[in-house]
């Protein structure tokens, strides 16, 4: 044999990429569209607060200014180093605060609050802000926009409008220097700590990037808050950190373990939430339109004839298509009994009765121990070989009666 002759049993390479195809050309489509969401997300907030980062979202404008004014800039990535690093003549900014465990805000905190320099915190909030500066809540963030400084604190008089906003604090220390208020509330908080030493906490950290650094007075606000020592740590934290380890402390700790579980979920960007909705609204919509609708059949003459081997094939692979054998066995086997009534000389309203049928047929046929009953009235077949003999056994009773 040169090959095999494709039936309803077995499709064709073309009919199984015709089905595929749809189904396939959609999951390219999301593909596409995840990666390309990705690329845009990843692009614009890489080296996001990097000194060493010239990308929009970086800081290496301020940290090069900084640097020609005399100020020493230096990155660290561990709590280890950055708490060595506190001293009265350092100024040590921290990028993401919250990202810090409660293990690691007490950490710091100690170092700090003795040391008689600076700190500096980026838009902590109400995960950070209670340890790492005791006495300051955070409420309600706000829109970053261009503020005024609507106190006395000399360093914001001088800096003028800046964009600031998020976070916003609220003290009971009577000597705090609130600044950049909204809705009463200041986006800028300096406090006092022991030996000389204080806390400026930033709502937002745009006045930083480098593209927002020209804008108003952000490089005067900047240049100011984080040059008034000699030297200036930068610390990004890092989930590399190895004091990051002891979070399993906290899950072990009741509570605190659910805390540690949502400061993991805040580390998803809100941009790849909003791709991932996206994409399962895309994938929906895909499945409503490749679905299929069923509705009544409806009977109507064919536009042109047709042999009859290709209609009983066609019919045969819609069949298979859902696995629709029950159908497949009914139909067989009343086609068969429509035939036999004539053969039989009983009238068509007989044709699909057991009672009339059966004994007509067992009158013409030899007794072979053939239950015919099962055979032209019987369940429907469980796999497609049992449908294949089924219709070898019917063909072969129809040929039995005629010849008989």
């Amino acid at each position: 044999m040169t090959g095999a002759v494709a039936t309803s049993m077995s499709p064709t390479a073309r009919q199984v990429w015709t089905r595929a195809r749809g189904v396939l050309v959609v999951v390219l489509l999301l593909v596409a569209a995840g990666i390309a969401m990705a690329a845009m997300r990843s692009g614009d907030h890489h080296g996001r607060l990097d000194p060493r980062s010239a990308d929009p979202y970086g800081s290496r404008a301020v940290a090069e200014l900084l640097k020609g004014q005399g100020v020493s800039v230096r990155v660290v990535t561990t709590l280890d180093a950055a708490g060595a690093a506190a001293g009265s003549g350092t100024t040590l900014l921290v990028t993401e605060p919250d990202l810090l465990t409660s293990v690691q805000q007490e950490a710091l905190h100690s170092a700090t609050s003795s040391s008689g320099g600076r700190t500096v915190l980026l838009a902590a909030g109400p995960a950070s802000v209670g340890t790492l500066a005791p006495g300051v809540r955070a409420d309600v963030p706000a829109r970053v926009a261009p503020r005024t400084p609507q106190c006395t604190y000399p360093v914001a008089r001088r800096a003028g409008n800046a964009e600031l906003g998020g976070e916003r604090y609220s003290t009971d220390a009577p000597d705090a220097d609130r600044c950049y208020p909204s809705d009463g509330l200041p986006s800028l908080l300096r406090i006092d700590t022991p030996a000389d030493g204080d806390t400026v906490l930033l709502g937002a950290p745009d006045i930083l990037y480098n593209d927002r650094l020209d804008k108003h007075g952000n490089a005067s606000l900047a240049l100011q808050l984080l040059g008034s020592r000699p030297e200036l740590v930068w610390y990004i934290p890092s989930l590399s950190d190895p004091s990051t380890g002891e979070r399993g402390q906290e899950r072990d700790g009741g509570e605190e373990g659910v805390e540690g579980e949502s400061a993991f979920l805040d580390l998803i960007p809100s941009g790849w939430l909003w791709g991932t909705l996206q994409l399962a609204l895309a994938a929906v919509l895909a499945a409503v339109w490749r679905a299929r609708r069923l509705g009544p059949l409806v009977t109507e003459r064919l536009p042109v004839a047709i042999r009859a081997s290709e209609a009983t094939e066609g019919r045969a692979r819609l069949y298979r298509k859902v696995n629709a054998r029950d159908r497949a066995a009914a139909s067989l086997r009343s086609a068969t009994r429509a035939r036999l009534a004539p053969l039989l000389g009983l009238p068509p309203v007989e044709a699909h009765s057991p009672d009339a049928l059966i004994p007509a047929v067992s009158s013409r046929l030899p007794d072979t121990g053939r239950d015919v009953r099962d055979l032209l009235f019987g369940p429907a077949p469980a796999d497609d070989p049992s449908l294949v003999h089924l219709a070898d056994q019917l063909d072969a009773l129809e040929r039995e009666v005629r010849t008989s």
